[in-house]
């Protein structure tokens, strides 16, 4: 059985916003990891409209609060989606900008615990989404120099019926609770997150 405490930082698709179970990815992932018999602590730390430069002024703070010293900690970061979102013509936040912003946190996060990284995450705006996805390339590449493994989620949920369905009658950007849970299977899949919670 491992025991982690886990402080999960981003923005609303981490915090679950339009999950009518109040849920979202992050509740649903750890409850599979309970139920594999896992001793897991989450603490939600996603925050609406945020972006990597409100994330990277908060970050430290809030999980050092939270946290207990390794084994028993970990991070998992996502963020990118509102950086993305365009607004006067131009995105909230310049793809460069949002780059620095990424290694600047993940570089500290990883000397702290161990660390993983969801890649931003489709909204129902053809424009944005292109932004999203060009960051979602980026990224990945970013991650791997620093040696943090990197889940790209934009192509998988992009293509998701589900997820595309459920954001189209919400809000526009965010799923209900089966556009959640394909993501929370996509993450409790993934080899990094199985290495921490087996």
């Amino acid at each position: 059985m491992a025991t982690l405490r886990i402080a999960f930082v981003g923005d609303s698709f981490v915090n679950g916003t339009g999950d009518p179970d109040a849920l979202g990815w992050v509740g649903r992932a750890a409850a599979s990891a309970w139920r594999r018999g896992h001793d897991v602590t989450v603490y939600n730390l996603g925050i609406r409209r945020d972006t990597s430069t409100d994330i990277a002024a908060r970050w430290r703070t809030e999980t050092a609060r939270r946290l207990p010293p390794p084994p028993t900690a970990a991070l998992v970061f996502s963020f990118g989606a509102n950086d993305s979102v365009i607004e006067d013509g131009t995105s909230r936040v310049p793809l460069q900008t949002t780059l620095d912003n990424a290694r600047t946190i993940l570089a500290a996060a990883h000397a702290i615990a161990p660390t993983l990284m969801l890649g931003p995450l489709p909204i129902d705006d053809a424009a944005v989404n292109a932004n999203i996805a060009e960051l979602d390339t980026a990224l990945a590449p970013l991650c791997a120099q620093l040696g943090i493994p990197y889940l790209q989620v934009f192509a998988p949920m992009h293509a998701s019926g589900i997820w595309r369905t459920e954001a189209r009658a919400g809000d526009g950007a965010h799923p209900a609770a089966a556009g959640y849970t394909a993501l929370a299977n996509l993450v409790d899949q993934w080899p990094a997150w199985r290495s921490w919670l087996p």
